[in-house]
């Protein structure tokens, strides 16, 4: 019926798009652009993972184990410290530009994932928009100054990670502190179709030997699309990087303590959902959209609510 008086109102009146219709008149049943996108992503990430057909990226191990800051911490809070078993992982911020958190977390993504393809310690791309381009990310001048923030915290933060290993006879003790970055040269232009105009203009960086070094002996594989979709709600990439790698070295079923010093609240960067029943709330929602994606991820809450339950699998079916 409100079609029909939409239709009725004459040529003056205009025609009133479908999306614009059921917001107005059933807005329970309006689906946002942005959730349209996501369900298309959900849709092409299952599609391509029973084809064997999985865009392979890379991630580092300590952003793995140990995840970044969900939000942005306080403008005086420089130090971030996860801990997971025997890895620790800390971070301090620069002063000027603070701690890397939320999407920051995909540029170290991008950066193993061209550091691993092209076996080199200088990455090079050739513009801003490529990396955009990646994560499904809009381009604009808010996005690119949104990336230009997150370069700038992931090159002033100093990195220290370190683990604990407890062999017959001896306790050894590894630790690293590094710099991501060594250099970096990133060039912004608001026109995101104008090519490089030389190789002179490339975007050029070069990664720190400790962190190139990490990358090169520790690539965890991860499913690019999935990442893609899961790039603006970092709690829940944490989550699937994590099982990523946690089913891929479980050796059958596991149970992880959900709290702890060794829980997996510990180990995600996710303080604010600290209290237990917060945490099973929202770590039951993250499953539910991984499993979403990858189906026969065997993760699943005990039925006491005290631990985690994995299971060997692999995210990535072809990791080659």
């Amino acid at each position: 019926m409100a079609l029909l008086q939409v239709l009725d109102g004459g040529p003056s009146a205009g025609l009133e798009s479908v999306g614009s219709l059921l917001k107005r008149t059933h807005p329970h049943l309006h689906v946002s652009k942005h959730k349209l996108r996501q369900a298309q992503g959900v849709e092409l990430v299952r599609l391509k993972r029973a084809q064997g057909g999985q865009t392979l990226g890379f991630s580092s191990r300590p952003f793995v184990l140990c995840g970044l800051p969900v939000r942005r911490p306080p403008a005086n809070q420089l130090l971030f410290e996860r801990r997971n078993g025997r890895f620790v992982l800390q971070l301090t911020g620069h002063p000027d530009y603070g701690v890397p958190f939320g999407q920051d977390r995909i540029v170290p993504i991008f950066l193993a994932t061209l550091a691993v393809q092209q076996k080199s310690q200088v990455i090079r791309f050739r513009s801003a928009s490529e990396m955009l381009d990646r994560f499904g990310m809009h381009k604009g001048g808010k996005e690119y100054r949104r990336l230009i923030g997150a370069f700038e915290r992931i090159f002033g933060a100093t990195m220290f990670f370190g683990t604990d290993t407890q062999k017959p006879g001896a306790k050894v003790v590894h630790r690293s502190r590094f710099n991501f970055l060594r250099e970096a040269t990133i060039w912004y232009n608001r026109d995101e179709n104008q090519p490089a105009l030389s190789d002179a203009f490339e975007n050029v960086i070069v990664l720190s030997d400790e962190f190139y070094q990490e990358i090169v002996e520790h690539p965890i594989p991860t499913d690019m699309d999935a990442v893609r979709v899961l790039s603006s709600a970092p709690a829940i990439l944490d989550l699937f990087m994590w099982l990523s790698y946690r089913c891929f070295a479980a050796k059958g079923e596991e149970l992880v303590p959900m709290f702890g010093p060794r829980g997996l609240a510990a180990q995600l960067g996710n303080v604010e959902y600290a209290r237990p029943r917060r945490f099973r709330e929202k770590l039951e929602e993250w499953l539910r959209a991984i499993h979403g994606m990858w189906p026969e991820c065997p993760a699943r809450i005990s039925a006491d609510g005290s631990a985690l339950i994995v299971n060997r699998a692999a995210a990535v079916a072809r990791a080659s």
